[in-house]
């Protein structure tokens, strides 16, 4: 490989935001251009994309990166992008979209119900129960109502997997987002008849991708990706990752035994394990490689909640100019008390249960602000503490942890988690881990590093270091109790029972 590639290009499509990330062979950042996309909503539950201009900000935010980096496209060694999980994308023979269904879609609700008596032959092949934004129950849901669209489609693909046709031609799915989705056999992580048939899917064995391990090369950029982009011809790409793995990557968690925390709209719990966990109660299990699984716990408990107090009662008035800061400087000055409020993290539901609610709990008429601000900080960590519980009682061990997403960013907040983990906990000095964790793969797939210890080791860094205080574990232990106890007898009134 010439001298003059020496960096690696990590992209990053979610359900909304497309990211195009420049890094050094360090990790450091030497370029980023992001650009919003737009969902459609033509029916209750339904939630959609463009595909053409998923391309479009795609090829747009790779030029501007470039451009704004300074060098020249063939110093870029290998390209890895990230995407988020499940949802649906498909395309015809010629390689026309038909259909992108983004992972916040809720149309196949009761299909994924009807799946549910076959939950426990779906989850003995692929460790995963069928719900509704899950790729093959998306799929069987096409079959069955949309049969126009299911009789033209060529492949299915997830939507790193669109961006990486666009750029190479090639459709690959890579194991990651394949094994995230439920549609490969565990711990084999390969496509299986009998998982297609319990689905109903028993045509579809032909229009799935090429199957690629996650850091293998799944194309070369082509003539026409080149011009549309501003890359090399013939740069490597690789087969990429499912988000939640790849943030894992880039915020320093890859050994067994390290569980990698993602505070932000969803709150992502992983731990990463040589033989994947083997119980019902874990939401979904992804491999990415030879003794590589990552088991996963997540739930729309997380900093969300936050966005949304800030939205509703801070930015509506305009009162402060760093709405956040204030938050966490009311925190940083309040001492905890066992009389404190309580605050159920469940703004957006529950995987517990549909029928679950927000709410304060337990305010007296000396509580102010912060005690409220205290409250969310807590219940948000508490639904943390919780996934992590389930993933421990999987028979999981794990010894330290990387804290990731926007909650990482607040001076408050990843003491909290030390303390209620009762785990030494590190934040990451990237902010865009997503795109760094593709990129590190990258590194991998063509030799800069020996494998993905490696790559980690050479590409991230911490920027903060915490460890749990004793007083504070035996705090958060006694307060955790009574949050269960609270959530336990809610239910009823929630359920309206």
């Amino acid at each position: 490989m010439s001298d003059v590639a020496r960096y690696l290009l990590g992209l990053d499509a979610g359900n909304t935001v497309i990211k195009a990330v420049l890094f050094d062979l360090t990790g450091k950042q030497i370029a980023m251009s992001a650009m919003d996309g737009q969902s459609s909503r033509p029916a209750p539950g339904y939630v959609e994309r463009d595909l053409d201009e998923l391309w479009s900000n795609a090829r747009r935010v790779i030029r501007e990166c470039l451009e704004q980096s300074g060098i020249a496209a063939d110093q870029i060694a290998a390209i890895g992008c990230a995407g988020h999980g499940n949802g649906l994308y498909l395309i015809d023979a010629a390689g026309d979209a038909l259909l992108g269904v983004q992972s916040l879609d809720t149309r196949a609700a009761d299909l994924a119900a009807e799946l549910a008596g076959q939950g426990d032959a779906l989850h003995a092949i692929s460790l995963q129960k069928p719900w509704p934004a899950q790729t093959p129950t998306l799929l069987a849901w096409v079959k069955r109502h949309r049969p126009q669209i299911y009789a033209r489609a060529a492949t299915v693909l997830m939507s790193k997997d669109f961006i990486n046709f666009r750029l190479t031609g090639e459709r690959t799915g890579d194991i990651s987002d394949m094994s995230g989705a439920g549609f490969l056999r565990m711990p084999e992580c390969r496509y299986d008849d009998q998982l297609m048939a319990l689905y109903g899917l028993e045509d579809a064995i032909s229009i799935l991708p090429r199957l690629v391990a996650p850091s293998d090369i799944a194309g070369r950029v082509s003539a026409k990706a080149a011009a549309e982009t501003g890359l090399a011809q013939g740069t490597p790409v690789i087969g990429g990752y499912f988000d939640v793995v790849s943030s894992a990557l880039g915020a320093g968690s890859v050994r067994a035994g390290s569980a990698s925390i993602i505070a932000g709209s969803w709150g992502i719990n992983q731990v990463f394990s040589q033989e994947p966990a083997i119980n019902p109660d874990v939401f979904m299990v992804a491999g990415f490689g030879p003794g590589r699984f990552v088991n996963i716990e997540s739930s729309a408990t997380s900093a969300a909640n936050l966005e949304w107090y800030v939205r509703e009662f801070l930015e509506r008035g305009g009162h402060h100019d760093d709405p956040f800061g204030y938050c966490n400087s009311l925190i940083a000055k309040l001492a905890p008390a066992d009389d404190d409020p309580f605050y159920h993290p469940f703004l957006y539901g529950s995987g517990q249960g549909a029928e679950f609610r927000a709410g304060f709990y337990g305010i007296a008429g000396w509580h102010r602000e912060a005690h409220l601000l205290r409250a969310l900080f807590e219940g948000v960590m508490f639904e943390h503490r919780r996934h992590i519980g389930v993933l421990q009682g999987a028979g999981l061990a794990l010894a330290e942890a990387t804290l990731a997403g926007g909650g990482s960013r607040s001076p408050v907040w990843p003491q909290m988690f030390a303390d209620g983990l009762n785990l030494p906990v590190t934040v990451a000095t990237a902010r865009e881990t997503g795109a760094l964790g593709a990129a590190i793969g990258a590194g991998v797939g063509v030799g800069l590093f020996a494998d993905y210890e490696a790559g980690a080791t050479a590409m991230t860094s911490a920027a903060a270091r915490y460890t749990p205080d004793p007083e504070m574990v035996a705090h958060y232990d006694k307060r955790y109790r009574r949050y269960l106890d609270l959530t336990a007898r809610m239910r009823g009134f929630w359920s309206g029972a």
